[in-house]
């Protein structure tokens, strides 16, 4: 390709150029350096990936109190990571918990983009990432990793899809600086195969909305017959169960599960204590293997009535399988 003048690809004022090209001195000749422009940090896709990410690692670190409001600001110092991949991964890495300074931090990515490369099956050669990009703060390189990380730990993440972004090098050339542009693809396109099946939730709520309340009303009877000895009752299942108290109280009476107080709130006071809760509680049906479909659990904790349902139905459909099969009583 051609290269075009700096400033046109970058389509600035050519006031705020300069700083780019001081940057462009500072390579040595043969090298690039990548640059996201303006247009590009703006793009509603490139945008919406960023903070679907960054709610996935929130809710992800939540029970140990960890939030992200920079993917390109807190993920640098390898902290994050660190965190995140021990949590996905179900491993305990080898790595300082705790590195204040440059070369600690530096020797902290090391250790967790080794990690991340075995498990994903990966060499240095073949990702979009790097030691050195991750600790320069690249964003693009970061959105490449985070994106990797999630379709393989997490390929239900309703990641955008199709997300390009405008990219633009600069080289120090023996004739000068120069420049080019391409788009860079950061997820790829949906397809029916990669979308979250419907399952009979769905179709319920779409086909057959006047049978819900019917639905609602049996899985709200086997709750409360399930309650009773807890001196609890729930008379509206889409708002009772959005601080996630009487759900994990619901899952420990039916899978036997003792929770000690002081891993979830009694009496949750804000919304990240109870998606906390809520978290905790689809965290334990998931280890059982009850859940068929993906839950968001901020969409219990707002109170979406077909996620809450689906929960519900989940440990309703185990207990009465086991009750026919034992020969009780079938649940009302």
């Amino acid at each position: 390709m051609e290269p075009e003048p700096l400033y046109n690809l970058l389509q600035l004022p050519k006031g705020m150029a300069p700083s780019m090209e001081e940057d462009g001195e500072e390579l040595p000749q043969g090298e690039k350096k990548k640059y996201l422009p303006p247009n590009s940090r703006k793009d509603p896709k490139f945008v919406e990936l960023q903070k679907v990410l960054m709610e996935w690692i929130n809710a992800t670190l939540l029970p140990e109190h960890i939030v992200v409001r920079s993917l390109e600001e807190d993920v640098f110092d390898g902290l994050i990571l660190h965190h995140l991949f021990q949590k996905l991964a179900g491993l305990k890495l080898e790595a300082e918990e705790i590195a204040l300074t440059a070369a600690s931090q530096r020797r902290k990515l090391e250790v967790v983009l080794g990690a991340v490369s075995q498990s994903l099956g990966t060499e240095e050669l073949q990702v979009p990432w790097s030691v050195d990009a991750i600790f320069s703060k690249d964003l693009l390189a970061t959105l490449h990793l985070l994106v990797a990380l999630a379709r393989h730990f997490q390929p239900t993440l309703a990641l955008p899809p199709n997300v390009r972004v405008e990219v633009v090098t600069i080289e120090r050339a023996k004739s000068g600086l120069k420049s080019e542009k391409w788009e860079e693809q950061l997820t790829g396109s949906s397809t029916d195969k990669d979308q979250t099946p419907k399952d009979v939730f769905d179709e319920l709520f779409k086909l057959a909305p006047e049978k819900v309340g019917a639905v609602k009303e049996a899985i709200v009877s086997f709750v409360n017959q399930k309650l009773q000895h807890l001196g609890l009752s729930v008379q509206d299942p889409d708002t009772q169960f959005a601080d996630g108290v009487v759900l994990l109280l619901l899952i420990g009476q039916l899978q036997g599960f003792f929770l000690h107080l002081k891993e979830f709130y009694l009496t949750p006071s804000s919304p990240a204590e109870m998606l906390h809760n809520v978290t905790l509680a689809l965290a334990l049906l998931k280890d059982e293997g009850l859940l068929r479909h993906p839950i968001n659990p901020e969409d219990i904790v707002n109170k979406d009535a077909k996620s809450t349902l689906r929960v519900l139905y989940s440990l309703f459909y185990k207990h009465k399988l086991e009750a026919k099969e034992d020969g009780g009583p079938r649940p009302n």
